[in-house]
């Protein structure tokens, strides 16, 4: 089994409010195994749609996110999670692909 490899921290624009007492200011997303995809299209993730990210954000994050705080993020927030999101998904080029300076 691979260790799971994360983004860097998110810190939050707006921090998340739970309760009274717990605020959370960062977040970390995990890269998602091909089960938490289910029902995404992967261009869809890939182009930052706001509801694949909105939808895949709680399955990966570090504190785990609910859905409805996931939408609630400040724009600048969400959209630093579709980042980290994309590059996770992108395929690392290899050594022998790479041109040759």
């Amino acid at each position: 089994m691979r260790k799971p490899t994360y983004s860097d921290k998110i810190v939050l624009e707006e921090p998340i409010k739970r309760g009274e007492t717990i605020t959370i200011i960062e977040i970390t997303l995990r890269k998602p195994a091909a089960g938490e995809l289910r029902g995404l299209k992967l261009a869809d993730l890939i182009n930052g749609d706001v509801n694949a990210t909105i939808r895949l954000v709680p399955r990966i994050s570090q504190p785990t996110l609910t859905e409805q705080e996931v939408a609630a993020l400040d724009v600048a927030d969400l959209l630093g999670c579709a980042d980290a999101i994309a590059g996770f998904l992108q395929k690392k080029a290899s050594s022998a692909e790479s041109p040759e300076a």
